[in-house]
C-alpha cells in the first residue's frame, strides 16, 4: 500500500496510515515493512478500516482504499512510503527510465545532464538529478530518451513504476522505471 495520508491517534502511540492497496491483501496482525527514505522497519497491523466510512474490516484486498492502524510508528511512516510484505519491495536511489517531455505550451522545457527535477513517485515527491545518454547534449520538448536518475533519498521502486516530474516548479514530463541500479 502506498501511504497517502498519516494521522496520529492516542497521543502519538498509534498511526493511522491511509492509502490504496495495490496488490495482495493485508489482515490484522500481519507484519509489514515500511519502505521509503532511510532505514526500512517492520511493524504489525493492529486494525484495518475501510476508507470511507471508517468501518472496521478483517482484511483489505487489492483495489481497496484502507486505513491501517500501526502502533509505535509515529515519525516513521510518511506520505509516499510503501507498506509491503517484508522483503517484497526495496528502496532505491538510482534507476534508468524512459522519459517523455511535454510540449512547450504545456510546460515542457529543454533538459540537460545535471538538471535537478522534482520526481513524483507514488504519493510523494523527491528531488533528483537526471543524466542523459552520452550522445545527447539536451532533450527538447516532445522528445523521449532513456535517462539515468539519481534521487536525493531512497524511494520504494520496482521496474514498470510510472512517475511524473517537474522542472522549476512546472510540469515537465513523465516516465517509467525500466531498470533499477544498485
Amino acid at each position: 500500500m502506498v501511504v497517502e495520508d498519516v494521522f496520529s491517534l492516542h497521543q502519538d502511540r498509534v498511526v493511522r496510515a491511509t492509502g490504496r492497496i495495490e496488490r495482495g491483501r493485508v489482515r490484522a496482525a500481519d507484519e509489514l515493512e515500511i519502505v521509503g527514505s532511510g532505514d526500512c522497519s517492520i511493524t504489525r497491523v493492529t486494525g484495518i478500516e475501510a476508507c470511507p466510512p471508517r468501518s472496521p474490516l478483517d482484511e483489505a484486498t487489492a483495489g481497496m482504499n484502507a486505513a491501517l492502524l500501526l502502533p509505535g510508528t509515529a515519525g516513521t511512516v510518511e506520505r509516499g512510503h510503501v507498506l509491503a510484505a517484508p522483503g517484497s519491495v526495496a528502496a532505491h536511489t538510482a534507476f534508468v527510465a524512459d522519459i517523455a517531455l511535454l510540449p512547450e505550451e504545456q510546460g515542457g522545457t529543454e533538459l540537460s545532464t545535471g538538471d535537478t527535477l522534482d520526481f513524483h513517485i507514488h504519493a510523494g515527491a523527491v528531488r533528483g538529478t537526471v543524466t542523459l545518454p552520452a550522445r545527447l547534449d539536451a532533450l527538447r520538448p516532445l522528445h523521449t530518451a532513456a535517462v539515468t536518475v539519481t534521487l536525493e533519498h531512497p524511494v520504494a521502486l520496482e521496474n514498470g513504476r510510472p512517475f511524473a516530474f517537474r522542472h522549476h516548479g512546472r510540469a515537465a514530463g513523465s516516465g517509467t522505471v525500466t531498470r533499477l541500479l544498485p
